[in-house]
């Protein structure tokens, strides 16, 4: 069993590796187009994202809330479904966060940011939750359903900070009232990142445990394996469906609390910067495989994180790190049929 693990992780690594490779080459034909050295452009990512100190605690901060957005594909996708709603989930998370927090004013620290948490969690679980009951009960394709649920969360989010919920002291963009200062989290010990990052790494390692050491993380791989093969052992499919979207949707909620209470303070279009659809890459990167996830989250956090020192140095355009996203998706869409596909990995019996 334990040698089918290996065989598995080493097939995953080594495909992922050869997609990312072949995305940088396609990528320095891109910048080269522009009269750049694509070499001087992968020696700048590496600058921006991880040579100094600051470059890497830019690099976590980015990676915070690409962890938990990723948790909204993965483990949905664990179960048969291809979620794409993180980014609804975030906002729908980040506007719950603050319609709790301003009712909050008084209550203790510690019980504030648990019930914000909270708040969160249930925003963008709901969310993501009614797309699983709307797959199992109506029939709905949930790729359609998230990907339209996105545009109305964002569509609410713009309602509701341009009039019922706005901050009319600021003037600069509509933004939501904000909660109570002494509500917001600082940054980890000894390291300029927010709190966000260890909410992200715990939340993927106890989903990494939930998922291979019980029996609903099992049983959630056989629904996602084989429907037929869950039906016959009589599983409740479509609470696992709905339980498995709840979940991942909790966690991009999450993700919208942390936003508010760590970096911002109040709602605005702030939320919606794209963490939600870099999850999916980040999912599919790490094949649905939540301990996997962090570390890929700190490799896009880190592309993320050179975006402005790519535009600075090369004159490149702002999206340019954006361009290299949607280049490694694609090919990893592209390499994920080669799974099954080499004997050297399926073992002597393969």
């Amino acid at each position: 069993m334990r040698g089918v693990v290996f065989q598995n992780a080493l097939e995953a690594v080594v495909i992922n590796t050869a997609a990312l490779l072949l995305t940088l080459v396609g990528f320095g034909i891109f910048v080269w187009m522009f009269g750049v050295d694509p070499f001087a452009v992968y020696r700048t990512l590496y600058l921006g994202a991880f040579e100094t100190r600051i470059s890497i605690e830019t690099t976590l901060t980015q990676a915070a809330p690409l962890m938990l957005t990723a948790l909204c594909t993965a483990i949905p996708a664990r179960a048969g479904l291809l979620i794409i709603g993180g980014e609804g989930a975030l906002v729908m998370g980040g506007l719950a966060t603050v319609l709790v927090g301003v009712l909050l004013d008084g209550v203790p620290f510690a019980l504030c940011v648990i019930l914000l948490g909270l708040a969160g969690m249930m925003g963008g679980g709901l969310w993501i939750g009614a797309v699983g009951a709307l797959r199992q009960y109506r029939g709905v394709n949930e790729i359609i359903a998230t990907l339209l649920m996105n545009y109305i969360a964002i569509a609410v989010l713009n309602h509701l900070v341009s009039g019922p919920i706005r901050d009319f002291t600021r003037v600069v963009k509509a933004a939501s009232w904000s909660i109570p200062e002494y509500m917001m989290v600082g940054t980890l010990p000894g390291i300029d990142v927010h709190w966000g990052l260890a909410v992200g790494v715990v939340a993927c390692l106890l989903l990494y445990i939930l998922m291979r050491r019980t029996t609903f993380g099992f049983a959630i791989d056989i629904l996602g394996g084989n429907q037929r093969a869950a039906q016959m052992a009589g599983l409740p499919i479509n609470q696992m469906v709905i339980t498995a979207c709840f979940i991942g949707g909790a966690c991009a909620g999450l993700a919208g609390t942390m936003e508010v209470i760590a970096v911002h303070g109040f709602a605005s279009d702030s939320l919606v910067v794209g963490f939600g659809y870099a999850g999916i890459l980040i999912a599919f990167l790490a094949r649905q495989n939540p301990f996997a996830v962090i570390l890929v989250a700190i490799l896009l956090g880190g592309i993320q994180a050179s975006g402005g020192l790519l535009q600075r140095r090369f004159d490149l355009p702002d999206a340019t790190t954006t361009v290299l996203q949607g280049m490694l998706f694609v090919v990893v869409l592209a390499s994920n049929t080669l799974y099954g596909r080499f004997r050297f990995f399926q073992g002597k019996d393969g």
